[in-house]
């Protein structure tokens, strides 16, 4: 998402959707939705193609969702171009209606709040395999637990982290680093890729297990994967911005576009699935790199390429969830009109505090990032389902066209809407019944 946030630091502060002279082309569109599809998501693939029973049903999996996926951006690209908005939840509202366009930036606002805590999970993962590389005299308790001393612990490591780097990058009205490190993210994304197929050939016969095939395969499974491959290719929320920002915007260009990102992520996200459940068979961890030795140089380069690729994605997606939380707030107590600049400075202070605070705390209790993609997920089925089928609904009430095709993209619409309530549904109560299990 980082040239995304880029972007949108600037549309952000227009209630209009006067985004300035269109100047992007066709294959910058492209590498940006890779920019904003390829994250922490992909970690989790090969624990995903393990829980789905194995490479052949993760992949049959994937082939189908990226039939909604891909109708999703092209659905989004349209009501776009109905729309006088240049951000997801403003074209929303412009289609469907100002009931559903709440409930557009409430979601949004949850997702973008939960992504930062999947982000600092992540990291947090990543500091604790860095702390254990450096720290090899490690001692273990009654209990059979390690011992470590007070300055090799990663809670404490990653707290100094948002304190000293998050915080400070987190508090400015714009962040105009991001134009230094926007390739980063996708760097990160192709060298774990090239890392896991690399380990699997080089490594299989001393290291690691031969691969194994799960055999517990199921319909449940198979579904149970889906908010994992949403929250995966999850773009959707960054398509509306890059499509406004483009030169071409006929419908026919952005199918092209559309089409060619999931393609490539498609690639790139089974390649890191099949490799890495191919690796560990049964025994991946829901994030890959916890799988691998701690001491491995190249295994660390990646880790460090992936912490530090989402340490400057994370200030990003706090400023884009901050700007609707002070918008929403402004319009609450009428002040849109003037605003001091000491009372904006304190609210954005304040947000920003909290944010990082409360993303922290749940970041470090929650022990397993398998656990916040669920969650992820399910809202993900909002922006890829539901809400661009609703639009869809909507569009052609006033779309004058053939009767009979008319009716069969309603159609479509309604069995979007339907299955993005089912993986809501699903994930949702999957993930409270967990919770619950482990009080």
């Amino acid at each position: 998402m980082e040239e995304l946030a880029r972007e949108s630091i600037s549309l952000l502060a227009k209630p209009s959707a006067d985004c300035g002279t269109p100047s992007l082309s066709s294959m910058g569109a492209i590498f940006i939705m890779l920019k904003s599809a390829l994250g922490a998501g992909l970690l989790n693939f090969p624990w995903a193609f393990n829980k789905a029973g194995g490479m052949h049903t993760a992949v049959t999996v994937e082939l189908g969702s990226l039939i909604f996926l891909i109708s999703g951006l092209v659905i989004l690209g349209y009501a776009s171009s109905l729309s006088n908005h240049s951000t997801y939840q403003g074209v929303v509202r412009d289609v469907c209606g100002p009931a559903i366009g709440k409930l557009c930036g409430i979601c949004f606002i949850f997702n973008l709040f939960m992504i930062s805590v999947a982000f600092l999970r992540v990291v947090e993962d990543q500091l604790e395999k860095l702390c254990d590389s450096l720290h090899t005299n490690v001692t273990m308790d009654a209990m059979g637990e390690k011992l470590k001393p007070w300055y090799a612990d990663e809670r404490l490591a990653m707290s100094l982290l948002c304190l000293v780097v998050i915080l400070p990058l987190s508090i400015p009205k714009e962040i105009s680093f991001q134009k230094y490190t926007s390739i980063l993210g996708t760097l990160a994304a192709c060298y774990l890729t090239v890392v896991i197929i690399g380990k699997y050939y080089l490594s299989e016969h001393n290291i690691f297990h031969k691969p194994e095939y799960s055999s517990n395969a199921s319909l449940a499974s198979m579904f149970s994967v889906i908010p994992t491959i949403c929250f995966g290719f999850q773009c959707h929320e960054a398509c509306i911005t890059i499509y406004s920002s483009m030169k071409n915007k006929s419908l026919s260009n952005w199918v092209v576009v559309s089409v060619v990102s999931m393609l490539i992520c498609l690639l790139i996200y089974s390649l890191t699935g099949i490799y890495g459940f191919f690796t560990f068979g049964e025994n991946v961890a829901a994030d890959i790199l916890m799988s691998y030795p701690g001491n491995d140089a190249v295994v660390i380069v990646a880790r460090l390429l992936f912490a530090i690729s989402i340490i400057t994605i994370y200030p990003i997606i706090l400023l884009l969830g901050r700007s609707v939380l002070q918008e929403a707030w402004l319009d609450h107590k009428y002040m849109t009109a003037y605003v001091s600049a000491s009372y904006e400075r304190f609210v954005r202070v304040i947000l920003t505090v909290l944010w990082i605070l409360v993303t922290l705390i749940i970041a470090l209790f929650v022990p397993d990032i398998s656990e916040i993609i669920s969650v992820i997920g399910g809202i993900s089925a909002f922006f890829i389902f539901i809400f661009p089928g609703l639009c869809l609904i909507c569009a052609m009430e006033t779309e004058v066209m053939n009767q009979k095709k008319k009716s069969c993209l309603i159609a479509w619409g309604i069995i979007s809407v339907i299955c993005g309530a089912y993986i809501f549904g699903q994930s949702t109560t999957i993930a409270v019944m967990e919770l619950l299990h482990k009080f």
